[in-house]
C-alpha cells in the first residue's frame, strides 16, 4: 500500500521586483529564514493576513515570522494553487 500524502502544496513564484529583491539576498541564514517563510506560505496559503485595500484585483496579504524577522507581501491564485511573492524582507 502507498504511503499516504500531506495536501498538495501551492507552488511559489515571484514578481519580477521580488525576484530582483530575492538575486541580492546572499547571506546564508537569511536564505534558510526565508525558505521556512515560503514553506509556511506553501502548505497554508492563508497563513498570512489579507492588507486592506482595492478589492478589485487578488487580496493582497502580509505574512510575517518575528521570529525568522521574515515579511513576505503576496497574492494567491484563485485555484489556491500558486503563492505569487510580490515583496520581501528579510
Amino acid at each position: 500500500m502507498a504511503p499516504a500524502h500531506g495536501p498538495r502544496r501551492a507552488r511559489i513564484a515571484f514578481s519580477d521586483s521580488a525576484a530582483k529583491q530575492l538575486e541580492n539576498i546572499t547571506d546564508a541564514s537569511e536564505i534558510h529564514a526565508l525558505d521556512r517563510a515560503l514553506v509556511v506560505l506553501s502548505v497554508d496559503p492563508d497563513a498570512g493576513e489579507p492588507i486592506p485595500g482595492d478589492t478589485a484585483g487578488p487580496q493582497l496579504r502580509q505574512y510575517t515570522d518575528d521570529i525568522e524577522q521574515v515579511r513576505v507581501l503576496y497574492f494567491v491564485t484563485a485555484l489556491r494553487t500558486v503563492v505569487v511573492v510580490a515583496y520581501l524582507e528579510v
